[in-house]
Parts: structure tokens; sequence; C-alpha cells
């Protein structure tokens, strides 16, 4: 069974590219999540692999490949055959690497190829029970008044809760002390452990923390509150007027995948995330459905590509 389905695929790959797509996937599709387990990264991916899995008939397993603030995860599927079984779950990260770091292995917009994006998310500003302040004006407060005192953490250095940080420090006027590590998963269990007493990890990632009262909430990043945290105000509203950040988690693949299977890749993800199942899950995570063509995503990849290296740049981080 094995040797047929290796001569399958080998067959595949000598097809033109509406052929290939009829006998594509004759294999698992592996879905590379560049974040540790935890993460809002990887509930989204894992809920899109299931799906998909079932779908195509074919396994699609999820692997996870953390470090270098998800630079590691990406360049692997930058770096793959073009074949449709190697995808990556992107996220906001990608738009923003490129201005942090002064060099690149790869291109996002000419190394990968857009196929949707798939949801975005608030991020939740969220500190350790042990901190006194109750509201963000309260935090504010506490950190001018100890100046260097508070400890924050991050997903990574370059990662979007990274961003919501250093935006927050510029725009509230205050100095922390930054500690990345290598995910929201394990931020989030540094901060549960009391390392650091702030954190903004995507809203998926916070969401079970949150229920069981381990964190405690004081805003959420997007210009309006999350519906699945109704009671928690937006940070703009609770003392930052002006502030926002969206995260978003979307699918793509190495470039020059051929067109067939990108289309039928969006076809199978789009229905699946229009599932009522799917979206009730992904709505009680606080992700909202997008749901995008390939040319929207592509499109917006590089509005969000200009939009962070501006944000880089007045914040004055210096790109490593």
């Amino acid at each position: 069974m094995k040797s047929n389905l290796a001569v399958l695929a080998a067959i595949g790959l000598s097809l033109p590219g509406p052929v290939l797509a009829q006998a594509w996937p004759v294999k698992p599709v592996r879905l590379v999540v560049p974040s540790s387990p935890g993460g809002g990264t990887d509930i989204v991916g894992r809920i899109v692999a299931q799906k998909l899995s079932e779908s195509l008939g074919q396994s699609v397993v999820v692997e996870n490949r953390a470090g270098a603030g998800t630079m590691i995860g990406i360049e692997l599927v930058a770096k793959s055959p073009p074949d449709g079984y190697t995808l990556l779950m992107g996220l906001s990260t990608l738009a923003i690497l490129p201005a942090v770091h002064k060099t690149m292995r790869y291109d996002a917009m000419k190394d990968l190829a857009t196929i949707t994006q798939a949801v975005s998310v608030p991020n939740a500003l969220v500190v350790h029970p042990s901190v006194p302040a109750r509201n963000v004006k309260a935090l504010i407060a506490l950190a001018k008044s100890r100046p260097k005192e508070i400890v924050a953490g991050s997903a990574g250095v370059g990662t979007n809760p990274h961003l919501c940080l250093e935006l927050f420090k510029t725009m509230a006027g205050i100095d922390v002390v930054h500690v990345p590590y290598k995910g929201s998963g394990p931020g989030l269990i540094g901060l549960i452990s009391g390392e650091v007493a702030m954190l903004f990890p995507t809203l998926p990632s916070a969401m079970p923390h949150l229920k069981a009262g381990r964190v405690r909430p004081l805003g959420v990043t997007t210009t309006v509150r999350a519906e699945a945290l109704p009671e928690v105000p937006t940070i703009a509203e609770a003392g930052l007027p002006g502030y926002e950040s969206t995260q978003w988690f979307g699918l793509l693949a190495p470039a020059g995948t051929p067109r067939p299977i990108i289309d039928r890749l969006h076809k199978e993800v789009t229905a699946l995330l229009r599932l009522p199942d799917v979206k009730k899950n992904l709505a009680g995570e606080g992700a909202e459905v997008v749901a995008s063509t390939p040319e929207q995503f592509s499109a917006y990849l590089r509005s969000e590509l200009e939009k962070w290296a501006k944000v880089v740049k007045a914040a004055g981080i210096k790109p490593e």
C-alpha cells in the first residue's frame, strides 16, 4: 500500500497543475505552526487541521516549530517544496519580523503564497493576580511610579504580543522590563507562575486561564469589545485613547504551489471556517472568521508589512 502511494505521489509531482490538483493529496499534509503549543496560532491551527483532515480524506498533521520569534517555522515552509504537502498557519508576526530584524532568510511576499486569512482576534492585556492595578489607568499609574520595576512578558522579540507591549509603552509613556518567551503559551506559564507581571497574549490562548481566574484581564487591544469577553473594556476606552492592534491568523503555502492546489485549499478551508460548530468554537475563543480570498489576503499582508514598519520605527525598536 505504501509503495503504491509513493508511486502516485511521484507521478503527481510530474503532472501539470490541473491534473496534479486532482491527484492531490495522496499522503498526509503537515501544517506548520511557528509557535509553541497553547498559543492562539496553535489553537486555530488545530481546529483547521482537524476539519481539513475530514474534508480532504488525508491526515493534516500539526507540527509546532517555535523559535526566533516564529522565524524558524516560517522559514521552514518558505523553503519547502511547493507541492501542497507543507502549509503554514501564519500570523501577524509574519508582517512584523522584517521591521525588527536586519537580515531575513526569506521574503514573505516572494517566498510564500497566500491562501486565506482565516480569522482575526484581539490580544488581551492580562496581569498576574498579585498586581494591585485593577484597570488600565491604574496600571499606567503604577508603572510610572515604579519605572523599570514591572516585568512584562511577550511571545518573543518581534511578535505581535511584543509590538502590542511596545505600542502600549510608547503611548502610555511608561518604562517596563521586557522578557521574551518562545510563544504565548510559555509566556502565559511565566505570567501564571509570577515570573512576569503583565502580558499581551492572543485572546484564544488566554481564555482558559481567564476562565479559571489564573490571570486578570484589564483590556482588549481591538477598537470594539470582544464578543467572548463583553465585560472587559478596550484599552482605548479604559484609559489609552487611540490604542489599537489586531492579531490575525492565515493559511499560506510555499511560493510556486500550483494554483489548482491553492484554489482547492481555499475552497476547503473557507467552507470549514463557516461551519456553525467551527464558528461557534472560534467565537468562544474570541476569534472572528474572515475567510478571505488569496488576493485579498495578499493585499492585506502587504498593508500589514507597511503598517508595522511604521509602528516599529515610531516605537524606536532597533533591528537585531
